[in-house]
């Protein structure tokens, strides 16, 4: 990887942890947030494509999925999506 390259990815990186903490509902801040702040450092450029479509989803549906209180339904469900919410209600 070009020194380009690393500096493209580590804004990436740096975007993507501030609009997982910022998600504008407080639940949603610390379960996202929490997830993306602890492994961020360590994701290659596809699983931060996959974080970036999870976060496509809107924060009501994401809260009831990433808490348990609803089911990840079909069109949703990503090894990611499962990961964060592993993380979620295991309260890491």
């Amino acid at each position: 990887m070009t020194e380009d390259q690393n500096a493209s990815l580590d804004t990436r990186r740096k975007r993507l942890l501030y609009r997982a903490n910022h998600r504008g509902t407080y639940e949603n801040d610390l379960m996202i947030g929490g997830f993306v702040k602890a492994r961020i450092a360590g994701m290659s450029e596809q699983e931060l494509d996959e974080i970036e479509a999870v976060m496509e989803f809107p924060d009501a549906e994401l809260a009831d999925w990433l808490t348990g209180r609803k089911p990840i339904p079909a069109y949703a469900d990503s090894p990611m999506l499962r990961r964060i919410r592993e993380a979620a209600l295991a309260g890491k």
